[in-house]
């Protein structure tokens, strides 16, 4: 008779999880995993042929993680802004989760595909509260979330000098600037005005 499973599936997970926090996604072997639950390969290997298939559970697990943080956000007054600040502190708390989901090689789309997804979840409440068509929605939206991105990279890479204080600042500044271009340059979303004439009326002001 085969011996009993010890371990069940997402046990495993979880333990391949808390590795992942300590070590990054991309660096969880088996053997990690193993020494995690203080047994041999063997019951990894019941469940998984090997670490490819384990590794993609192991980055469902993480996004789920992410959704946790960013679903707080979403539930915020603003729900963009508390997206924005949930998207930093993820970085800030979850560091190698974050360069697993969004800055590794095998994120399959990663950040950019978090974008859009993000972008679809926001862009009703975008229209509500800053009374924009959708093309202006989406179009502050991206250029809001690169400065976040932005940010939480500088996190992740032990990189930011900026304080939280001054984050929010930082996104203020810019969410100010890019709303009132929103509201007052025609064709903004599109990118078909005439950038030297705008400019040249700013700097003369």
């Amino acid at each position: 008779m085969p011996p009993k499973v010890k371990f069940t599936k997402d046990e495993i997970v979880d333990a391949a999880l808390r590795v992942a926090r300590v070590k990054g996604g991309e660096g969880v072997t088996t053997r990690d995993i193993a020494a995690e639950l203080g047994v041999s390969t063997r019951p990894i290997f019941t469940y998984y042929r090997g670490m490819d298939e384990l590794r993609a559970d192991l980055r469902l697990a993480a996004h789920a993680v992410y959704r946790r943080y960013t679903d707080e956000g979403l539930r915020q007054p603003i729900p963009f802004l508390g997206f924005g600040r949930q998207y930093l502190r993820f970085a800030r708390e979850e560091p190698q989760l974050y360069r697993f989901l969004f800055l590794s090689p095998s994120a399959q789309g990663g950040a950019m595909a978090e974008m859009r997804q993000s972008q679809d979840q926001l862009r009703s409440s975008l229209m509500a509260i800053y009374h924009l068509d959708e093309a202006l929605a989406d179009c502050y939206f991206r250029d809001m979330w690169l400065v976040v991105h932005g940010l939480a990279t500088l996190i992740v890479t032990d990189s930011c000098p900026y304080t939280d204080a001054e984050m929010s600042a930082i996104l203020t500044e810019c969410s100010l600037s890019l709303c009132k271009a929103c509201k007052e340059i025609p064709r903004f979303a599109q990118g078909s005005f005439d950038r030297d004439a705008i400019f040249r009326e700013l700097v003369q002001k």
